[in-house]
């Protein structure tokens, strides 16, 4: 257990450290990684990202919470609430030590040319990152291909749809009234159809 404990740590700190723009730039390296040490399956990760994404809280932290109580989930529930601390905290320590380092030499740092152009280029990468890993995620949800075998869900499908149409007409429509909407329209289509 405590392997698989610290190899968890250490996937989650190489995905805080090496990720910038947030929780949806992170979700390209977090399916690797957790695909890569077959701690979830893709569907369980599908399925995090839409509990992380309802739940209050930093998406990222979210997940990694998640994760560390799932992957240990036939150990008692302290060990699950100590391990999603200690893969939460395996996310948010390379942040910590960023932002201490920085506030250390922070004039030298943003004084260097390089630094300044090297920061300049993140934001159109970010973009990239975010619109893949919508791409990835929409195809999973609506062809649900997670094993390979694609199964075209028109259900989805229509619920996005609907969805999409109702907020597109209401500008002002709230986001709790759409998740909601979702909620009821997936009870109705997949419990009557």
């Amino acid at each position: 257990m405590i392997v698989k404990l610290i190899k968890l740590f250490f996937t989650f700190f190489k995905i805080g450290l090496f990720t910038f723009g947030g929780g949806y730039a992170m979700i390209p390296m977090i399916q690797q990684e957790l695909l890569k040490g077959s701690y979830l399956t893709q569907a369980e990760i599908i399925e995090f990202i839409g509990i992380s994404e309802a739940t209050p809280g930093p998406f990222a932290v979210n997940i990694a919470t998640f994760t560390g109580v799932h992957v240990f989930s036939e150990y008692p529930l302290i060990v699950q609430i100590l391990t999603g601390f200690t893969i939460t905290l395996g996310l948010i320590l390379p942040s910590f030590i960023i932002i201490l380092l920085i506030a250390m030499f922070s004039s030298k740092i943003f004084e260097n040319k390089y630094v300044h152009n090297a920061l300049k280029t993140i934001p159109p990468l970010l973009v990239g990152f975010i619109f893949a890993a919508f791409l990835h995620i929409s195809l999973t949800a609506i062809l649900g291909h997670y094993n390979q075998e694609i199964n075209f869900d028109y259900k989805a499908l229509i619920i996005f749809a609907v969805v999409f149409l109702v907020a597109h007409i209401y500008k002002k429509a709230s986001p709790i009234f759409l998740i909601i909407l979702s909620g009821l329209l997936g009870l109705f289509i997949y419990g009557v159809f």
